[in-house]
């Protein structure tokens, strides 16, 4: 199944019309050992159910090493540059946090993943706009999602 096309924003204000509506579907992408290895060194989480695919294989019920939930969880931000593109006139856009995480699912390295976004609300501040946004990452061929999450982003003009 193809991806659907990347949101293109003319203006911040036009995002509005998007509120309680799927924007995107990303490409997959593949979680590889590799990935989840530099994702160990720059965390320091080390776990043997992450770095050592053997001894994963051998004794984690899931028969594999898997990633790490934050890693899933920062690759969203990869992910959503695939969502939407934003307009020229958005300067800086601010990672504001997260209402709501849950990891129902692992990602055994080497699976691909992908996001549905769906913008659940947009609201105009002083000197930015806040969307909220309800990302849930899939692992191809899993019947449960391996993450979702609410995250919030403020976009300056």
């Amino acid at each position: 199944m193809n991806a659907m096309p990347t949101l293109v924003l003319e203006s911040l204000q036009s995002l509005k019309d998007y509120v309680g509506r799927e924007i995107a579907t990303t490409d997959w992408l593949t979680v590889s050992q590799e990935r989840i290895q530099q994702f160990a060194e720059a965390t320091g989480d080390h776990q043997w159910i992450h770095v050592d695919p053997e001894r994963a294989r051998r004794e984690s019920p899931y028969g594999a090493a898997i990633a790490h939930g934050f890693l899933t969880l920062s690759l969203m931000n990869r992910l959503m540059k695939e969502a939407i593109q934003l307009p020229d006139s958005v300067r800086q856009t601010i990672n504001y946090g997260l209402n709501r995480v849950r990891f129902p699912a692992p990602v055994r390295a080497g699976e691909k993943i992908r996001a549905r976004v769906r913008l659940m609300s947009c609201r105009e501040l002083p000197g930015s706009v806040e969307a909220v946004y309800d990302i849930t990452v899939e692992t191809e061929g899993a019947e449960k999602p391996c993450c979702i999450a609410e995250w919030i982003l403020r976009y300056y003009s």
